[in-house]
C-alpha cells in the first residue's frame, strides 16, 4: 500500500505474536533473515518479539534512522484495553520511545483472508500525514478499522472494558490438566460516544492517540502526604 511513498524496510516475527505487547528477548539468541527484496522495499524476518523486530531493524537494518514505524495491519482490532497486550501497539509504543513518528493499524477480521483492500485509502492518507505533519513527542497513533463499509473517522479516546472467563481448563489424557487462554471481551461504557469501542461498533475508523508516559498526573496531588 505504500510502496511508491518511501523506501520500506519489513521486519516481522517468523510466526504469530499476539500478546506478546512491549516483550523482548532477555535471554533468547535472535536470528534475523532476509526473506526477500525488490526495488524500494526489503523483507527481513526474526525469530524474536515484536518489539525485537524494531530494535534489530534499528540496529542491524536500517542505513539511517526511519522518518515513520508502522505496526500492523493486524488481524483483529486493538481497541480499548487491547492496547496494553497487543503486539503490533508494542512496535509503535516502541517506536514511540525512539522518538520516531509511529502508528498502529488493525483491522476487526481475525480471518487468515481478511480483506484489508478498502483499507488503502485511508492507510495511505493517514501515513502520508503522518510523514509530512510528525506527531507529538511521546506521543503514537492507535488506528482502528471496523470490519464493516466506513462511515467515516473519529479520534477517540480509549474504552473502559474487561476481559472475563479468559481461562478454559482442559483435562489431558495423561492425568493432568492444562490451560488455555480464551475470554470475553465487555465494554464497561458502552453508551459513551467519545470511545474507541462506540467508534468501532457504529462503522467509524478510530484513531487514539496513545502515549507513551503513564503517569497518573491526577492523582499525584492526592498522594502528596505520602512524601517525607
Amino acid at each position: 500500500m505504500l510502496q511508491d511513498m518511501a523506501d520500506i524496510i519489513v521486519c516481522a516475527p517468523e510466526d504469530v505474536r499476539s500478546g506478546f505487547s512491549c516483550a523482548f528477548s532477555a535471554t533468547t539468541p535472535l536470528r534475523l533473515q532476509k526473506r526477500n527484496e525488490y526495488p524500494g522495499v526489503q523483507i527481513w524476518s526474526s525469530n524474536g518479539t515484536p518489539v525485537d523486530c524494531v530494535k534489530l531493524a534499528l540496529s542491524e537494518i536500517c542505513p539511517r534512522r526511519p522518518d515513520m514505524i508502522i505496526g500492523g495491519i493486524n488481524h483483529g482490532d486493538n481497541g480499548s484495553v487491547n492496547t496494553h497486550y497487543s503486539g503490533t501497539m508494542g512496535v509503535t509504543l516502541e517506536g514511540c520511545m525512539k522518538y520516531i513518528p509511529s502508528v498502529a493499524y488493525s483491522l476487526c477480521d481475525h480471518r487468515e483472508d481478511a480483506h484489508f483492500e478498502p483499507l488503502r485509502p485511508y492507510i495511505r492518507q493517514m501515513t502520508e500525514r503522518v510523514l509530512t505533519e510528525g506527531l507529538p513527542k511521546g506521543v503514537c497513533l492507535n488506528v482502528n478499522f471496523p470490519n464493516t463499509a466506513f462511515r467515516g473517522v473519529k479520534v477517540c479516546r480509549m474504552a473502559q472494558g474487561t476481559w472475563y472467563n479468559e481461562i478454559s481448563t482442559c483435562h489431558h489424557p495423561r492425568g493432568y490438566d492444562y490451560y488455555w487462554m480464551v475470554g470475553h471481551y465487555r465494554n464497561d461504557e458502552p453508551t459513551c460516544e467519545d470511545t474507541d469501542n462506540w467508534a468501532l461498533s457504529h462503522g467509524y475508523i478510530a484513531i487514539t492517540p496513545t502515549r507513551i508516559d503513564v503517569t497518573a498526573y491526577e492523582a499525584m496531588q492526592q498522594l502528596k502526604d505520602w512524601e517525607q
